[in-house]
Order: structure tokens, then C-alpha cells, then sequence
């Protein structure tokens, strides 16, 4: 019986060596073992002359089979990992970067890995590479999964030509004396729709048309503290001042008491047709542009549609109380998205058989 034990035990030894020595074994068993998440960084850098954000998450070994898709109006990037675990990792990550604000590590399958990363504006394809990098041994890097999420390319080169000879009146909200609403941060609405207008200015100039801002800087409109009706009526009477005047867009933040708020929306005065329609168009663009969830497009008794002598449009490009869309409202970029969508919008418009005399009412 001891001979017996004996041989048992040499033969044990004897197999761990040949497991040893018998070339591929020992990593044919390391393979077959689940390939485990273990590293994450983040860089700020530049790809293609356009601002960028690098995500790495690394894994034990390579390669990883994955597949990724986008959802435009939710924002998000979804990357789903095979034969993996997501190991050590948070499962919610906070990101600091203006393109991007969290990210998501979810076991959905006891095999499978889900990544999600939720960016600060509407992404499509040209904007998110998604693949996998070698071992960096110099830079202490194992295998990685690399998310390269780019800032949105803009489309303020462009031009119009239904908008050749429009005259259009644009509406930068509050100013002056009257901040409007105020972010978490200290995002001003009044700052924040004059950029804006400013921009539509210029791509509406650009594209040949004739423009009136009621403001070009941050001044009440009428006087300083003057009443409501004052300052809503002297930005009406601004489309006197433009000859030929055919269209009104007033730019507005939304708020809120409740900072879940969120969307954006589209306004006009019941019995105008001419700014029913523009309302839509606005509206259309605005939700294909900005990414925001689209809180529709309304009726409203505002001061400025209801004593405007020309089809007009109020809009609402974001709820500046709710902390991601305010930083969005802030973002040059995504400013130029929102001033496209607005002038898209106009050229519609105008395409569709809009004149010059067209009754509001």
C-alpha cells in the first residue's frame, strides 16, 4: 500500500512538471480562464485638430471581442465586452470632462461586459472611436479597450441660399438688469442667449439675409428696470426698425424648482399659422441637432408672440437649472449646434412658400 501512495505522488509531481514544461499548456490554461477588467485612466488631448477625451479601460490579456452602438437622443455610448468580468472596477465612474459626465461598468451577463458612457451632447458616428490597444509595457498599460469620445464637429461654415434677401428679427432673452434664470454654477440665461443669438446672426448673414438682434450686449432693451411690459413691447418694436421684417425667434433657458427638468421646446401664438409653422420648424431642427429630449412644440400667450406683427417663435433650448443641460447651455459648441438648427429651421421655412406678407393671424 505504501509503494502504492508512493507512486501516486511521484506521478503527481511527474505531471505538474511536463504542465510545466510541455510548451503552450500552462497558457492554454490561463486562456481558458474569463478575461478580467483591472485598470482605468482618462486623458484630456486633441485628435484631428478637434478636443477630445480618451478612455482606457484595460483587461488582462487581449483580445477582446466587443461590439459598440450609439443612441443620439439619449446621448450614449454603449460598448458590450464578451467573455469578460468586470473585476475590481467601480461599476459608476465620474468623468471630469466637458464631453462626457459619467460611465457605467455592468456584469449583464455572467460572461459579458457592458460599458456606457453618457456624453454631455448628441454623438453620432463621426464623433467616438471605439478599439483595442496593445500592451504598453513602457507606460505600465495592459491590453485595453480605448473609448475616444471627440468633440462635435459644427456646422457654422455653411450657408443657405432660402435665406438670400430674409429679413429676420432675433431675440436674445433678458439682459441688462434681468439676469432670467441662474445655474448651479453661476450660468447666466441672458449670457447665454446672446451667444447664441449672436451666432444665428452670423450664419444668417452669412447666408445673405438681413438681421435685427433686440440686443447686441447685455443691456435691458427699453432702460434699465423697466417695467415687463416696457422691455417685452421695445423688443416687439424692434421689428419696425427692419425693413421688410418676416420673421421674430426669441432664445430662452428654461427652469425649473425641480433640477430633474429636462428638454427642450418650441412656442408660438395660437392664432399666428405663419408661427405655428415656424415653431415646428424650429423645433424639428432643434431635437435633431441638440440631442435634448423634445418636450414638444406648444401654444403660449408670451408677450412677444402674442404683440408681434410678424410670424414668431419662442424657444427653449435647455433647462439651465438642470446641471448637464447647463453645462451643455455653456459649451461653445454645443452653441453652434443649437444656431444651426435655428437657421436650418429658417431656411425651411422660407422654402416652403413663406412671404413677405404673410398674415400672422
Amino acid at each position: 500500500m505504501d509503494k502504492i501512495f508512493r507512486w501516486a505522488s511521484w506521478a503527481g509531481v511527474i505531471l505538474a512538471v511536463l504542465l510545466i514544461l510541455v510548451p503552450g499548456t500552462g497558457e492554454a490554461a490561463r486562456h481558458n480562464r474569463m478575461n478580467e477588467l483591472n485598470y482605468f485612466q482618462t486623458t484630456g488631448l486633441t485628435i484631428d485638430g478637434r478636443q477630445a477625451f480618451r478612455i482606457e479601460i484595460g483587461m488582462e490579456r487581449a483580445p477582446a471581442k466587443y461590439t459598440a452602438s450609439v443612441s443620439a437622443p439619449d446621448r450614449q455610448i454603449t460598448v458590450d465586452l464578451q467573455n469578460m468580468k468586470r473585476g475590481e472596477l467601480h461599476q459608476d465612474i465620474r468623468l471630469h470632462s466637458k464631453l462626457a459626465d459619467s460611465l457605467h461598468i455592468r456584469q449583464s451577463r455572467e460572461s459579458a461586459v457592458q460599458v456606457q458612457v453618457h456624453a454631455l451632447q448628441s454623438v453620432d458616428a463621426a464623433d467616438f472611436r471605439v478599439y483595442t490597444a496593445e500592451r504598453d509595457r513602457r507606460a505600465r498599460k495592459p491590453y485595453r479597450l480605448v473609448i475616444d469620445l471627440l468633440e462635435p464637429q459644427t456646422d457654422h461654415g455653411g450657408s443657405w441660399k432660402e435665406l438670400s434677401g430674409r429679413a429676420v428679427v432675433i431675440d436674445p432673452g433678458h439682459g441688462g438688469s434681468d439676469s432670467g434664470a441662474i445655474g448651479s454654477t453661476g450660468v447666466m440665461e441672458k449670457e447665454v442667449t446672446l451667444s447664441v443669438s449672436k451666432k444665428i446672426k452670423e450664419l444668417l448673414e452669412r447666408s445673405g439675409a438681413r438681421v435685427r438682434m433686440t440686443r447686441l450686449t447685455d443691456v435691458d432693451v427699453y432702460a434699465p428696470n423697466d417695467t415687463a411690459k416696457e422691455e417685452l413691447q421695445a423688443r416687439c418694436d424692434v421689428v419696425n426698425q427692419l425693413p421688410g421684417a418676416e420673421a421674430f425667434v426669441s432664445v430662452h433657458c428654461n427652469s425649473f424648482s425641480n433640477p430633474a427638468a429636462h428638454g427642450m421646446e418650441t412656442y408660438y401664438y395660437a392664432p399666428s399659422a405663419g408661427g405655428r409653422r415656424l415653431a415646428t420648424r424650429l423645433n424639428e431642427e432643434l431635437a435633431r441637432a441638440g440631442g435634448l429630449y423634445n418636450r414638444g412644440v406648444k401654444q403660449a400667450e408670451f408677450y412677444v408672440l402674442k404683440h408681434n406683427r410678424v410670424p414668431a417663435s419662442l424657444i427653449e433650448i435647455g433647462f439651465i437649472s438642470n446641471e448637464r443641460e447647463e453645462a451643455m447651455l455653456r459649451d461653445e459648441s454645443y452653441q453652434w449646434k443649437i444656431a444651426g438648427a435655428a437657421v436650418r429651421a429658417l431656411a425651411r421655412y422660407f422654402s416652403e412658400g413663406s412671404s413677405r406678407t404673410e398674415n400672422m393671424r
